[in-house]
């Protein structure tokens, strides 16, 4: 009796290695500016979208042409993880007709949503106005954590890397998304 439960098990998962599976590590938004007023609003926009606190953003670098100088503040970012960024990203994605393959990135998306509008779950705010913000989607595999903490500090070996083929593959099989080749 306990032969046939192993063999039926074993026949299951053994073509699945659970190492290699992708998900998503974390959802960025970003807006900046050197406008203060326009700061103001891109706090508001981002609280609005994901409900939590976004962080200040400082400048590292001083760019005369633009008076920006270290230190100053120059824009607002949120980070979501877990299956609270996979629903964002759902709804963030509705909004957005088709993306380019070559905003794919190993292991990463980005791509900028152009009105907050878009995004059929947002209602339009009168305080903020029209505006936009960026978007970066990281992905991960299990044993990413190696590289990332501070004692015993590993390197994750080529095979275990994720490619722009499968970052591609990922999102048109969990997302739907229309992907177009740019020429």
């Amino acid at each position: 009796m306990n032969a046939k439960k192993t063999s039926s098990l074993e026949k299951t998962d053994k073509s699945k290695n659970a190492m290699k599976e992708i998900s998503i590590d974390s959802l960025i938004l970003h807006c900046s500016s050197a406008d203060p007023v326009k700061l103001e609003k891109y706090g508001k926009l981002l609280k609005l979208i994901t409900n939590q606190e976004p962080a200040k953003a400082l400048a590292v670098k001083r760019i005369p042409a633009f008076k920006i100088r270290p230190g100053l503040h120059i824009g607002y970012k949120v980070t979501v993880k877990k299956e609270r960024a996979a629903k964002l990203l759902k709804e963030i994605l509705v909004g957005i007709p088709k993306i380019k393959r070559k905003q794919f990135n190993p292991g990463f998306l980005s791509f900028g949503v152009k009105e907050y509008i878009e995004i059929p779950t947002i209602p339009y705010q009168r305080d903020i106005g029209i505006t936009g913000f960026e978007v970066l989607v990281t992905l991960k595999r299990r044993g990413f954590r190696v590289k990332n903490k501070k004692l015993k500090k590993g390197k994750i070996g080529k095979n275990h890397l994720i490619t722009k083929e499968e970052t591609v593959n990922f999102f048109e099989n969990n997302f739907k998304m229309n992907i177009v080749d740019e020429k």
